[in-house]
């Protein structure tokens, strides 16, 4: 049983380390990068990113889920026995992977709709609805990651 915690474990942890650091990422690093670029040029670059990063993230979200709820009913019997920082750190997840589905079926639609119609103020107000969402997320799955990682020590 301990062996299956530590794959459930450590497939729960790459999946945040991928997503999270992936929002980092994009919002510390390749938005400044991309910031100096023609429209064009960057509404393209961004819709691409997504194109590639966001199934990723899909694949991360369910991931979480099937680990997390695999080790709380392995860890603790069941959803009645769960410590605190657990039912955070799933609230949080949750919340997270609801402006996940928001951004991809909306915001993004649209990014990818306007770019490859050339709306390119379209696709720039779309970009900055991922950008506030992108930014939101990044905040909570900071949050989630220290709740996940200090929890157990409160």
């Amino acid at each position: 049983m301990l062996t299956m915690i530590a794959i459930l474990l450590a497939i729960h942890i790459v999946s945040v380390v991928f997503w999270v650091g992936g929002m980092a990422f994009a919002y510390t690093i390749l938005r400044p990068a991309a910031g100096p670029m023609e429209p064009p040029v960057r509404l393209a670059l961004w819709a691409r990113v997504f194109s590639r990063f966001l199934p990723w993230a899909g694949v991360s979200a369910v991931a979480l889920l099937v680990t997390g709820f695999s080790m709380i009913f392995m860890l603790f019997g069941g959803m009645a026995s769960v410590p605190l920082y657990v039912n955070l750190m799933m609230g949080l997840g949750i919340v997270m992977m609801l402006i996940y589905l928001h951004l991809t079926f909306a915001p993004y639609k649209r990014l990818r709709t306007a770019v490859e119609r050339g709306a390119f103020p379209d696709a720039a107000k779309a970009l900055h609805q991922i950008r506030t969402l992108v930014g939101i997320n990044l905040i909570i799955g900071t949050i989630t990651v220290i709740v996940g990682g200090t929890g157990r020590y409160w």
